[in-house]
């Protein structure tokens, strides 16, 4: 089926929707793509910038005439070359104009044009005024030498500059950025000396690689002092595939004290900054951080002012978080996505930017001659007549006054031409009879030799290169500036951890029968003196510090760690777990444990297995904890017993029928999670029928005493005493003395 129908009879043309769309849709495309969000590598401008340029060019704009009103200016692009929002219009010639926007700013602005904390700040634009740059120059100085491709205005009532014949390589050095359909450009700018030199050596070594051409453009400059620390393989690696990243960090030093940042990245606004530092203040999570400040003013136009605690503070580590964690260190996206010179979109390395580049230059400084050189010829051809005119002045102003046609006669009398005659005859008789043939011929004589300059010129290749490169190093020299953005090698920075970051107190940890929890500053506190809600009652308790992780146990053996300054405070009754932690159906919490992560602990089941572990191996990364300690059928878990030295501990087993067995500690294995290796034996069948099991597993030290209560009866063990119930690992154990065969409880130490 053909994809247009019929012409109805009212003469419309009817296409299928999918066809329709598909054509509206690409043409969309190409627009926003060609005519709007990609520069172009000729001058390196979208056409909004170059109708700016252009239109305040015509206006007489230059960089030495009076201010207008930007109105005015915005007036003109619209209403002539961009029929587009004013809104939109006015806000790309303001970025063209803010020096901390743009590196060589194309527009000079007097008022307010906004500030680097706030760049969308600037006044209305009935309210600034506006002249060209200096820089501009660069890209409107030869629009009038021939040089240009004119096409017409949305109306087709004007021309315009199809790209204008930029001197330097402006579509590196200022940049750009665009968001187009399917495609994006992110190009950084860079150094004008820099960039030029690098064309000067390609015009030399046509052949250099990039690895040459890098040793001259060393990285992008931004308009701002702030440290580009990208390693310099990744920049080149980043010029040779035409995507990457650049990496900016703040500058900063040390005054009285004071850490003073005196450059922030591009684009960065120093308001956000003292905001982004400000919240981690006030959720507690910069301790080190006394006082923060803004004390920029015109003369320091960034000076920011963080005052540490103290004198102790590690200002590197505090700075690496805060570069981190704040936009004090920022990444940029680069992307050299451009229109060629063959009108189409690509993305491309350096050295293909700078000799497709190169290549529009040289084409552009032809034209530019060739246009000189046909002034010239042509102004040879006139003076010739005139010398003609001058040495026969009688008979010309004889012919003139008698002949009805003198244009002819004086054609056919000295063999001029039509042009050679006409410009005799529009000459002023006061004016032909003031010159002078030695001024004529001196005017011959200077004109003949441009002519044979510009002809050898466009005859030689090297004469072209030569003269391109004498401009570009005059225009550098004009110009071109230092480098602002320095490259250095920096170490990457790195976040504190989140406890270093916390208040380190002293407090201890509450665990209800129900679940619920809370944290109470100090260590002396007694919890069982707590109120706690009807039905509930203490379970267990643990002494930590609140930059310290806290870690639960529930009955099916997984584990759950939350962050000790982050429990709720013991003035009120806490909160549930279950609010924070999602256990198994059924699971409750049976233990809490605090402390260093390094710290060793021992899980075990009431039906004679464990194993040791550091309280770290506990730490969950979420909120349904992690599989820690395997529990057997018809068992469960114990609390968990802290071991002082693995070395010299022994481990201490009481079942619920009186044995004891003792061995060392170290006789079990370290793991971080699983079912651990039999302590005391115990038959399976008695553990699921809960006719045997452990009852209490205890790690003494070495030469402390173990206290055992049975009701309100007790006994104390020695050190020595507990040689008499040691044995080997997994073994019975020994009988306990009559009346302490259900051992309530035990104490560790006097």
């Amino acid at each position: 089926m053909s994809d247009v129908i019929d012409r109805a009879d009212d003469g419309v043309e009817r296409l299928p929707l999918k066809t329709f769309t598909e054509k509206a849709y690409l043409d969309y495309s190409m627009y926003v793509i060609l005519d709007r969000a990609l520069p172009h590598i000729g001058d390196g401008l979208k056409p909004v910038q170059r109708r700016i340029v252009y239109a305040m060019s015509e206006l007489g704009l230059s960089a030495t005439a009076k201010f207008k009103k930007s109105a005015r200016t915005v007036g003109d692009v619209l209403g002539k070359f961009h029929p587009h929002g004013d809104s939109a219009c006015y806000e790309a010639m303001v970025l063209m104009a803010q020096s901390f926007s743009t590196r060589y700013p194309y527009v000079d602005g007097q008022g307010n044009w906004g500030s680097t904390d706030d760049p969308k700040s600037f006044a209305a634009m009935r309210y600034t005024e506006s002249r060209l740059a200096p820089y501009a120059e660069l890209l409107l100085r030869e629009v009038g030498h021939g040089t240009v491709d004119w096409i017409p205005n949305f109306d087709g009532t004007l021309d315009e500059p199809k790209v204008l014949p930029a001197r330097v390589p402006n579509v590196l050095l200022n940049g750009g950025t665009g968001i187009a359909v399917g495609m994006a450009t992110d190009i950084p700018p860079h150094n004008m000396r820099e960039v030029v030199n690098a064309c000067i050596h390609l015009l030399d070594e046509p052949k250099a690689d990039l690895a040459a051409l890098c040793e001259h453009v060393h990285g992008p400059d931004y308009p701002t002092d702030a440290e580009i620390i990208t390693p310099r393989a990744e920049i080149q690696r980043m010029y040779e595939t035409g995507n990457g990243s650049i990496k900016m960090r703040a500058v900063y030093e040390r005054e009285d004290g004071d850490i003073i940042i005196t450059a922030l990245p591009h684009q960065v606004s120093g308001a956000k900054i003292l905001e982004q530092i400000a919240g981690q203040m006030l959720a507690k999570k910069l301790p080190m951080v006394e006082d923060l400040r803004d004390e920029s003013d015109h003369e320091n136009p960034t000076r920011l002012v963080i005052t540490p605690r103290s004198n102790r503070v590690d200002v590197e580590a505090l700075m690496s978080h805060l570069f981190a964690t704040t936009d004090l260190e920022r990444n940029y996206r680069v992307n050299l996505n451009m229109i060629g010179i063959d009108g189409k979109p690509q993305v491309k390395d350096l050295r293909t930017i700078l000799k497709e580049w190169l290549t529009y230059r040289l084409d552009t400084v032809r034209r530019r001659l060739e246009f000189r050189l046909e002034k010239v010829n042509k102004r040879l051809h006139l003076l010739e007549g005139l010398l003609i005119a001058f040495l026969n002045i009688d008979e010309v102003i004889h012919i003139i006054r008698t002949e009805d046609e003198p244009k002819q006669v004086l054609m056919k009398r000295f063999d001029l031409t039509e042009v050679q005659a006409d410009y005799i005859l529009d000459t002023k008789l006061r004016q032909l009879a003031r010159l002078e043939e030695m001024k004529i011929r001196a005017e011959q004589d200077e004109l003949a030799k441009e002519r044979d300059e510009l002809e050898k010129t466009l005859g030689s290749p090297a004469r072209m290169k030569t003269l391109v490169k004498k401009e570009l190093k005059a225009d550098a020299d004009e110009f071109g500036d230092d480098r602002r953005s320095p490259i250095v090698a920096r170490e990457a920075s790195q976040a504190m951890d989140e406890n270093a970051l916390t208040p380190s107190e002293s407090v201890t940890i509450v665990l209800s029968d129900k679940g619920w929890v809370r944290a109470a500053k100090g260590h002396d506190i007694d919890p069982t003196t707590l109120s706690y809600k009807a039905g509930d009652g203490y379970l267990a308790a643990a002494h930590g510090k609140s930059n310290q992780q806290v870690v639960f146990i529930d009955s099916t053996g997984r584990c759950y760690s939350q962050p000790g300054h982050s429990l709720p405070s013991a003035r009120g009754q806490g909160e549930p777990l279950t609010g924070r932690l999602s256990p198994p159906p059924g699971a409750v919490f049976v233990s809490v444990l605090a402390g260093s992560p390094d710290d060793l602990y021992l899980l075990a089941t009431d039906a004679g297995y464990g194993f040791v572990c550091k309280l770290s191996d506990m730490y969950a990364k979420n909120k349904n904890g992690k599989a820690t300690l395997s529990v057997p059928k018809g068992a469960r878990v114990l609390p968990p017993v802290p071991v002082k030295d693995l070395n010299s501990d022994r481990l201490t087993a009481i079942t619920n029928e009186g044995r004891m067995l003792v061995f060392p500690t170290a006789e079990l294995p370290a793991l971080s999670k699983g079912k651990g290796n039999k302590i005391i034996s115990i038959p399976g069948a008695r553990v699921v029928a809960r006719e045997e099991f452990v009852a209490a597993l205890y790690s003494v030290p070495e030469g402390e005493k173990l206290t055992l209560f049975c009701g309100q009866r007790h006994t104390t063990l020695k050190w020595g005493d507990l040689e008499h119930y040691q044995g080997e690992r997994g073994r019975r154990g020994n009988k306990l003395p009559r009346g302490f065969q259900r051992v309530d409880r035990a104490r560790i130490g006097d």
